[in-house]
């Protein structure tokens, strides 16, 4: 059998289903084959891959390193051409039965034709044959034909009995020509055509929105199919983190806890030996003094007067013995023993502590943006950088004062405000004695004090008098710091409700706010304080962050 029987046998047992693009739903054009075995039109997919963040098969998600070329699978072409050939003999045989017709022409009296138009003016249908005076009788050109329709009085005014070839664009709604001469007389009317013509074209804009739309999520499909592959790593590499941390705490345990067993057994060892020589010593005090127990007795019995008073001097006093009131035997710890062996293990959870606080560091400065100052909101009293990223007060006003700057604190927001997801940035605060630093909502007091706590929506870490820092909470909570913090990372985490300050250099957390519900947008907030007689003169800067 020869391979265009193969085809037309194949296209009468084939489906449409089974030559059918996946992508457009329709059956397959230049079909193509992706290395997986799943089969598109070729321009279909290229415009798929072109949408997408990732080279992948849209069926099976199958991804490819590099974009596999593309040739078009002549043997799957082959069918579909078969297949589109058949359906198009099938629909011009149907086309030509009477019988298969949704429309008749009227005309026709034994054998019914397919109509091919309708006169809105005869309020008839007509097949070809008996189109024909409409197409050349002057009077019946002039006639409103349309494809052919059942329901043509649907096509007709009611009221006038009219064609409605006019739509009316206040009413929205088809009228005839003597509707716009009545109740429609001052309405906005054109022609069908024109307004079918607009709406044709704001559907088409309107497809070109939708599928935009689908681009877009599709876009995003993929954008989140990659945020977990990389929260999948992170998580990854956390989870590798604190098995370390904790693996190297519980290796100093243990490690402290054989130390302590070994000076145990060690001072047990060396209590019995030391035991073992006290009582060696006694039972040679105890065999001295029986001995002298023995004479004492033996000279007690004596006759021999004379003798009893020469020996006497020498008997009457115990022979020397050690004082044993004291002496007791100790293998306990002391508890300094154990403090130092506490103190080691302190030490070693400090260190992991430490890795634990620059590894969440390095997380969440993947989420900096970049601030620049806001000089509409920023108090006239303060003196900003033309870039924007450095702020200092001066002792005069320097800017005007305007609705949605603050009057009376020396403060500014930055230019962007965030109202979902995370974001960070890092200021540095070397050479002042004062400054606050933190995020603020939108609808922040701006004029009279402001009261700087998460109620009135201020979220905040300020320096007072060089050396007091303190977190703006409710209420303030006074902190100790092991050193001056030159560099300060303010993070945001919108959804979880998180605020935290970071030691850049020293890479250690300085406080966090938890468990806070935002309503609006947060902006981040600065104020340098004022000057205390150029004692403050340093001013606020925003730097780049560079990841450690």
């Amino acid at each position: 059998m020869s391979p265009v029987s193969v085809m037309a046998s194949s296209s009468s047992v084939l489906c449409e289903d089974q030559l059918q693009c996946s992508i457009c739903l329709d059956v397959f054009t230049d079909p193509v084959s992706t290395p997986c075995g799943h089969n598109y039109c070729m321009i279909c997919l290229k415009e798929f891959w072109d949408s997408s963040l990732h080279c992948q098969c849209p069926v099976c998600k199958t991804s490819f390193a590099k974009r596999p070329e593309l040739c078009v699978n002549m043997f799957i072409s082959g069918l579909a051409a078969s297949f589109k050939k058949s359906v198009q003999v099938k629909s011009g045989s149907a086309a030509q039965k009477p019988t298969q017709s949704l429309v008749l022409c009227e005309i026709c009296c034994e054998k019914k034709c397919a109509a091919v138009k309708s006169c809105l003016t005869c309020m008839t249908s007509y097949c070809k044959t008996h189109l024909e005076p409409h197409e050349r009788v002057f009077s019946l050109r002039k006639h409103k034909l349309m494809k052919p329709v059942e329901n043509l009085v649907d096509y007709i005014c009611q009221k006038h009995e009219r064609p409605l070839e006019l739509f009316c664009r206040d009413d929205q709604t088809c009228v005839c020509q003597f509707c716009t001469e009545g109740e429609h007389k001052t309405h906005n009317t054109v022609p069908i055509e024109e307004e079918i013509k607009e709406k044709k074209t704001e559907m088409e804009k309107t497809r070109a929105e939708v599928q935009q739309m689908i681009h877009e999520r599709l876009n995003k499909i993929e954008e989140i199919k990659h945020s977990v592959k990389l929260n999948n790593k992170t998580t990854e590499k956390e989870k590798a983190d604190v098995v370390e941390i904790f693996s190297a705490l519980m290796r100093s345990i243990e490690r402290s806890q054989a130390e302590l067993l070994k000076v145990m057994e060690e001072k047990q060892k060396a209590a019995e030996r030391q035991a073992e020589e006290f009582i060696k010593d006694l039972e040679q005090e105890i065999t001295e003094l029986k001995r002298r127990n023995t004479e004492l007795e033996q000279l007690s019995h004596t006759e021999d007067h004379l003798h009893l008073l020469q020996i006497y001097p020498s008997l009457c006093s115990p022979p020397h013995t050690q004082d044993w009131t004291d002496v007791t035997i100790n293998s306990h710890l002391s508890v300094e023993t154990v403090r130092r062996a506490l103190s080691q293990i302190q030490e070693t959870l400090s260190e992991e502590m430490e890795k634990l606080d620059e590894t969440e560091l390095k997380r969440i400065q993947q989420y900096a943006v970049d601030v620049t100052l806001d000089p509409d909101t920023a108090n006239p009293k303060l003196i900003l950088s033309d870039d924007g990223k450095q702020v200092t007060c001066g002792d005069k006003k320097h800017l005007l004062d305007n609705l949605k700057s603050f009057n009376r604190c020396a403060c500014v927001l930055g230019k962007e405000g965030f109202s979902s997801g995370r974001f960070y940035y890092e200021v540095q605060v070397r050479g002042k004695t004062k400054w606050c630093l933190g995020v603020a909502r939108e609808s922040i007091n701006r004029k009279g004090e402001i009261i700087a706590s998460p109620i009135h929506g201020l979220w905040c870490v300020w320096l007072r008098n060089g050396t007091e820092y303190e977190a703006l909470d409710s209420p303030s909570t006074s902190l100790s710091l092991k050193q001056a913090p030159q560099k300060v990372g303010v993070f945001v985490d919108y959804e979880e409700g998180l605020i935290s300050f970071h030691d850049v250099d020293a890479k250690s957390p300085i406080y966090s706010f938890t468990g806070q519900t935002f309503t609006e947008k947060l902006y981040p907030y600065f104020c340098p304080c004022s000057n205390d007689g150029d004692k403050n003169s340093a001013p606020l800067i925003i730097c780049p962050v560079s990841q450690i």
